[in-house]
């Protein structure tokens, strides 16, 4: 038999009134307790009851997720984890997660999904936008709160949480400064992206902040795949001498890295590496890969608590969270 509220509200040693409320989060509730009725709710497989609640409010209880999605590109990881972050934590709710992934990353293809979720009457989206520049969201999106993941908002009044990618690169360039290294090379995935441009930003920040002259020769602009980035880095060496290089993303590092091991090139003492994103794989190279964390289940469970606090109060400020990245220390710098 499924427990019911006052069994919830026993375990947590709380009033029914005060589940309900964190429930559908219409008081404030102590973190504290939050913690005790969501222990209580996950031990006792305590489901809230969204088609009555529906029913209450004229809302459905789902909430879509547009993310970018290509076949072969390993972000797929990122945006599943943070994914998996909204879902812990909207579960608590009573909200069910709808996802959907532009496999093309094309604006249309952002237009066509967002029609779709507006024909199923969501309560709130999450998107992690193709788009520089998001106004068209003004013309299309319906009467429901929007929180941009993993990117800025432009152009479009909304929250948002991002990885701090700025302050990530900085990290990771200083390290290899810190370290003697001043040709220090750069592969970035193609700008006009708030990530993309964030990680240039702190590359370039952290040479002029300890008196190295920025020097495009040896940075790469290129789109983000695996081929991209084994060329990129097939170029680079070619042509120029860098004894340090820093790749601005993940899927850009897995092509760099097998044209590296190709060369059979010795890292770190021919070549200093520092990759983006903390996958299985960067720890089975040879030396393991030092890398730039993101917070990626973190980014995702602040993102829903965004858009929680945004259902509850509808005309507050709209904010920006920036999460720490993580610089990860191993053996190849």
């Amino acid at each position: 038999m499924a427990a019911d509220i006052r069994q919830v509200a026993t375990a947590a040693g709380v009033s029914t009134a005060t589940v309900s409320h964190v429930i559908n989060n219409t008081r404030y509730v102590s973190e504290e307790t939050k913690r005790k009725v969501y222990e209580a709710m996950d031990r006792l497989k305590y489901q809230p009851n969204s088609v009555a609640r529906s029913l209450r409010s004229q809302k459905t209880n789902t909430i879509g997720l547009i993310v970018p999605i290509l076949p072969s590109d390993t972000s797929n990881f990122f945006f599943m984890t943070v994914a998996q972050g909204i879902q812990s934590k909207l579960k608590h709710h009573g909200y069910h997660l709808l996802l959907s992934t532009n496999t093309t990353e094309s604006i249309e293809d952002e237009r066509e999904q967002i029609r779709l979720f507006n024909s199923k009457q969501i309560d709130g989206l999450f998107i992690a936008s193709i788009a520089e520049e998001t106004s068209y969201l003004n013309e299309i999106v319906s009467n429901y709160p929007v929180v941009f993941i993993d990117r800025r908002a432009k152009g479009y009044e909304a929250d948002s949480v991002i990885a701090d990618g700025c302050g990530g690169s900085y990290k990771a360039v200083k390290a290899l400064i810190d370290k003697g290294h001043r040709r220090i090379g750069l592969i970035t995935g193609s700008l006009g992206i708030s990530t993309s441009d964030e990680r240039f930003n702190g590359y370039r920040k952290a040479l002029e902040d300890h008196g190295i002259p920025y020097d495009g020769s040896i940075v790469a602009v290129a789109p983000s795949s695996f081929e991209s980035g084994y060329e990129s880095v097939k170029e680079m060496l070619g042509k120029q001498e860098i004894t340090a290089l820093f790749i601005a993303n993940n899927v850009l590092t897995m092509g760099a890295m097998r044209y590296l091991q190709e060369r059979k090139l010795r890292i770190p003492e021919e070549l200093a590496v520092i990759g983006f994103d903390d996958y299985d794989w960067t720890r089975i190279t040879s030396p393991p890969l030092t890398v730039i964390r993101q917070p990626s289940f973190e980014l995702g469970e602040k993102a829903a608590e965004a858009m929680l606090d945004r259902l509850a109060d509808p005309y507050k400020p709209y904010k920006e969270y920036c999460l720490d990245t993580t610089l990860v220390m191993r053996g190849s710098c």
